[in-house]
This record gives structure tokens, sequence and C-alpha cells, in this order.
């Protein structure tokens, strides 16, 4: 910052210059009338609006005021990026830091936020934090920030640029929510009562349409552990690349960091992947699921997953996959491995769990309907992330930066 030439009419302030760490403190905040707190864990990262809170009424220790228009500012774990604009009256946690600016003539108030939002600002929050398990700035430190201060007329430019692209990237976060919550109430529709509007009756595993088969896993597929991990098989020769338990994300894989090890002639050939394979966690998220596309030919996989594998082609693997989410979503692999620590479901558990079947025909329109509403939440994704990067250009103007 300090090496590069300013725009005209900017010029450069220490933080601590130009905002006010606010200090008002309310001992009995009932009394004085604040009813709601706001902790650490009611703040979104990315999210300048407070959309959850707690009630004093049920017990705070919370003295911190802060009052509408006023900027929140996580200083634990900094790198969390929490920040948020009041639009009530409430107290708050000692970890978060509660901000004003000094003089609405040098900066705007509502500029102020979109400030504490940029790079340059969270990179000074978290280099000067202290501590290893939780670690956090002080106020001390971030007022001694340097940052570019536009002339006022040019914040009166910048503000409108900033908050238009703060309501597209809040729009698409909502409707993002609206589609998730639509395809879960769909799940429920899927099912349970399938998409031909047949007549119900009942099963061992609830209501369901009369056209529908209700079997074991193991009856329509195969279910088998991957291979376990060993100090020989991490040290002998011949590597080959497998997935883990960390690399399976619900109805995708993260292949980031795929790990090695030693697999002879006939393990890779009983623990090979194919194409429509499912692989499900055997351990901690139980039953969270994706499904294998070759995306690395020869890849096999190990023990703390199941594969599952079709034992004909009347059923559709996609189908499979999103039942196996719903399942997890209405608790029935809790029912099965109990509310433990760190829960598991043994390969013969798992075959013998009783899953709804349509027809194959069904099947297709299911895994396709859902499908169609992923790829709306997709596209609703790119959107959101090209109004951030577009928010995260404007804001890099509030250091002076012409990147818009």
């Amino acid at each position: 910052m300090k090496n590069e030439p300013l725009l005209p009419g900017w010029r450069r302030a220490k933080f601590g210059d130009v905002v006010r760490l606010s200090k008002a403190r309310s001992p009995e905040p009932l009394a004085d009338g604040l009813e709601r707190y706001v902790g650490l864990e009611h703040l979104e990262p990315g999210d300048l609006r407070i959309r959850s809170w707690g009630n004093v009424v049920d017990g705070v220790t919370f003295t911190n005021v802060f009052r509408p228009g006023q900027v929140l500012f996580g200083k634990r774990r900094a790198y969390q990026r929490k920040v948020a604009v009041a639009d009530f009256s409430g107290v708050c946690s000692g970890d978060i830091y509660v901000f004003e600016t000094k003089d609405a003539r040098a900066l705007l108030p509502e500029l102020l936020p979109f400030i504490c939002e940029t790079d340059a600002f969270f990179d000074h929050a978290v280099s000067t934090s202290a501590g290893s398990l939780s670690p956090r700035t002080n106020w001390s430190s971030l007022a001694d920030f340097e940052l570019a201060v536009p002339p006022i007329e040019e914040q009166l430019r910048l503000l409108p640029l900033l908050e238009a692209w703060r309501e597209v990237f809040e729009a698409g976060t909502e409707a993002i929510a609206d589609a998730h919550r639509m395809r879960r109430a769909a799940f429920n529709q899927f099912f349970g009562r399938g998409v031909r509007h047949e007549k119900r009756v009942s099963t061992p595993i609830g209501e369901l349409p009369k056209s529908w088969a209700v079997a074991s896993l193991g009856n329509r597929y195969e279910v088998q552990l991957g291979k376990m991990m060993s100090e020989n098989a991490r040290s002998a020769p011949g590597h080959t690349l497998y997935i883990r338990n960390a690399n399976v994300q619900w109805n995708r894989l993260d292949l980031d960091d795929v790990a090695e090890m030693a697999f002879s002639p006939r393990e890779k050939e009983k623990f090979s992947l194919r194409y429509g394979d499912i692989l499900a966690c055997e351990g901690r998220h139980v039953g969270k699921s994706a499904m294998w596309k070759d995306e690395i030919p020869g890849a096999c996989y190990q023990k703390a997953l199941h594969r599952l594998r079709r034992l004909s082609d009347e059923d559709d693997p996609r189908y499979l996959l999103h039942c196996l989410q719903y399942y997890s979503w209405t608790g029935r692999f809790v029912a099965v491995t109990g509310e433990t620590t760190i829960p598991h479901l043994p390969a013969e558990r798992f075959r013998a769990m009783f899953f709804p079947f349509p027809t194959l025909g069904e099947q297709v329109e299911i895994a396709e309907e859902i499908e169609s509403l992923d790829s709306a939440i997709a596209t609703l994704e790119d959107r959101r992330r090209f109004a951030s990067r577009t928010l995260s250009l404007a804001m890099n103007e509030c250091n002076g930066r012409r990147d818009v």
C-alpha cells in the first residue's frame, strides 16, 4: 500500500484515524431495552446481514452494546471473515469488535463494512492475530492498518456500485438457499410418492407407490469394503491411487488430494472401480456417497468406503445415490448405527438395510428430475461467484486500486 501511487484526491490514513472502536457497555441489557444478543456463531462469512441472534432473557453475559448502522467484526479467528452491519440494537460477544466512522464527512459510515471486507484488511487482521487454538487480533493492530481514503465525491460514486453488487450477491445467496429447500422437498416427494401419482400401500419402510419393490440393498447391489491401509502397503513398490473417505462428498468427489498405496494384481482386480459404482462412507458421516465416473482410470478404494455395484441393468445407480442422501436426511442410517461419537456401518448391516426400488423407468425419471434441480443450483452458484468476484474488484477501489 505504501509504495502504490494514490489516485488523484485520495489520501492515506490509518484505520484508527477514521474509525472508532465503540466502547459502549450495558451491565444490564434488559433494563436498557436490549433484548437480543449476537455471538460469533450468528455471523456468516460473506454476509453483511445479521440473520440470527439469541435472546438476552435466555441468559447471556455479553455487555458490549451495538446500535443500528454500526459494523460488527469478528476478532477471533479472523480468517473466517465475519463482518456484519447491525440493523437493530443489542449486545454482542467480547470476540466481536463494534466499529463506527469518526466523521461521516471524511468516511461514509455505509462504506465502512466494505473496507472491513477487503482482502487487505482481513490479511492484516489474520497476520496480527495471536494464539494457537483461537487466534485473536487486537484493536491497536487494526487501528494501525493503512488504507487509501477517497474524496467524499468518489465515496458517493463507489457506494451505489458496492451496494448494487452486494444486493446481487445476497439475492443469489437467498435463491440458492431456496433452491436447496426445494430440492429437499422434492426428495420427500420422489422417495415417498414417486413421480407417477400411484396409489400407495403400506410396506416395511413406510407407505410407497404400489408398483415399487422393497428389497435389501444386498439383493440389488454388491456391497464391498475396500482395502485396509497398512505400513506394508505404504512402503511396498508399485503404488496405485486410491479413494479415501475424505475424498467423498455428497454427490461429488474431491480429488485434490488422492493418496497412493501398493495393490497386488489380485487386489487391483478386487478393489478396482468402474463407471457407475457408488462409494459410500462406512464411518463418521455414514452413508455419504458419490458416484465414480472414471475420473482416475485404474484407481482403487480403501476400507473406510463401501463400493456399491449394481447386480443388474434393472437399476439406475443415480437413483440409489440420491436415495442414500434421502436416507441420511431422514435419519435411517442413525437408526442403524445409533448415536455414537464415530458411527460405523458394517457391510453386513448395510446389505441388510431395506430400500425402495421403483421400476427402472421411474428410477431414471427421478434421477433426471434431481439432476435438473442440481443443474439449476449450479447455475445459480456460478452467478453468485461472478457477483462475488465483481464485488471484490469493486471493494478493491476502497484501497485505491482502479480495477473497475
